[in-house]
């Protein structure tokens, strides 16, 4: 589907929560972030989440298998929601990214390490960069609209940040 003209914020808006990109669209894109064709298939599995924020980082791992009949590679994408956020934050953030080759039937795990600061948003009565305490959800998969695996993790302190640390 193509998005509608009304689908589009006007030209003079500037709050990117309104629509700009894919983090807050509501509508369906002509093409997800991280779109494309592959010859072969791939399987997700046994996702690990850990780690301490704030102030350290959070850790991800997943297995990924080629299941396919051929060689490919896959671009595992990792994308963070903040759930009990105070402010209007993304539905899916980037969080990183890592591309893998896969002979078929072989499994890597695919590792990703994301620092607090990355988890974090502006917060105007604070004048700081924070990661306010509550659930955020880890959602893993070969697109933004192909999230194959999905897991919790819970921040437990407010963690903050003064600009340029």
């Amino acid at each position: 589907l193509r998005p509608m003209v009304a689908d589009i914020p006007p030209l003079k808006e500037y709050d990117i929560s309104k629509g700009f990109t894919y983090m807050y669209f509501d509508g369906e894109p002509d093409y997800v972030f991280g779109h494309g064709l592959s010859y072969t298939t791939f399987d997700y599995a046994n996702l690990r989440i850990t780690g301490n924020v704030p102030g350290g980082q959070l850790d991800v791992r997943v297995d990924v298998r080629n299941s396919g009949r051929r060689g490919g590679d896959e671009v595992v994408q990792l994308y963070v929601r903040d759930i009990e956020a105070s402010v209007t934050r993304p539905r899916k953030q980037l969080a990183g990214f890592e591309r893998t080759s896969l002979k078929p039937g072989e499994t890597k795990t695919v590792s990703f390490s994301v620092p607090s600061e990355r988890l974090a948003f502006w917060d105007e009565r604070r004048k700081a960069w924070v990661v306010e305490p509550g659930a955020f959800e880890v959602m893993v998969g070969g697109s933004s609209a192909d999230i194959r695996l999905k897991g919790q993790f819970d921040v437990a302190t407010i963690g903050q940040w003064a600009p340029g640390e």
